[in-house]
């Protein structure tokens, strides 16, 4: 399995302008092929913080969506990411919490 996980940071007037754009990305992913979960969410407590997670069953699935865009498209209007700290980690075991 594979986790991308992290934050993002963008100015806290921006924040649910960042999340309504992303929206789209999101209910596409949740569709393709091997995703488990994807999701991009508002911090509860910090304003400018936005909560990034996503599992997929492997690096395969997850190169597959990441390419299956149409390289023409610029994307949703997104505003600007002030900071990032989001990585990729390798599960090779699952348990019960």
């Amino acid at each position: 399995m594979i986790v991308v996980a992290g934050e993002l940071r963008v100015a806290s007037v921006d924040r649910d302008r960042y999340l309504a754009a992303v929206a789209e990305v999101t209910a596409q992913a949740r569709q393709a092929p091997g995703c488990l979960d994807f999701v991009q969410a508002a911090d509860p407590l910090d304003p400018e913080r936005i909560v990034v997670l996503e599992r997929w069953e492997s690096d395969e699935d997850l190169q597959r969506f990441r390419s299956s865009g149409d390289p023409d498209d610029a994307g949703p209007d997104l505003p600007e990411i002030v900071s990032a700290d989001v990585r990729k980690y390798r599960i090779s075991a699952v348990e019960e919490p």
